[in-house]
């Protein structure tokens, strides 16, 4: 049975139903710890590229252009070792991703956890 995928910012307390901790960012966030952000993994490569972050810039009006590109971005040969490894993760239990954006919701977590929930039945 397939485990759900949350995301949350990285600055939010560690909670015991958060069950795998993933770091979503290409940056570490400022201020954290690697022991205050108890990450069970650090996927820099499921990051969006550098040239789509920085088209981006967390503009909520390109949203939906930004999760259209970065949907094509995690079909990239490049992702594919850290994509694989998230659906695993998310194929055996709940995971939590995390990332250091202010607007969680208009993030790159947000758009990868959408869509391995939608796709984590299909990839198994």
């Amino acid at each position: 049975m397939a485990g759900v995928v949350e995301y949350r910012r990285i600055y939010e307390d560690p909670s015991p139903q958060d069950g795998t901790r993933v770091l979503v960012d290409r940056l570490w966030p400022r201020g954290v710890s690697k022991e205050k952000a108890h990450l069970d993994e650090w996927l820099r490569d499921v990051a969006p590229s550098t040239e789509l972050r920085h088209w981006y810039h967390h503009d909520p009006g390109l949203f939906d252009e930004f999760r259209r590109r970065y949907t094509a971005e995690l079909n990239d040969p490049d992702h594919r070792p850290a994509v694989e490894l998230l659906h695993d993760l998310a194929a055996h239990g709940k995971v939590t991703l995390l990332t250091a954006t202010k607007d969680v919701d208009h993030s790159e977590a947000a758009v990868l956890a959408d869509w391995l929930n939608h796709s984590v039945g299909q990839h198994a």
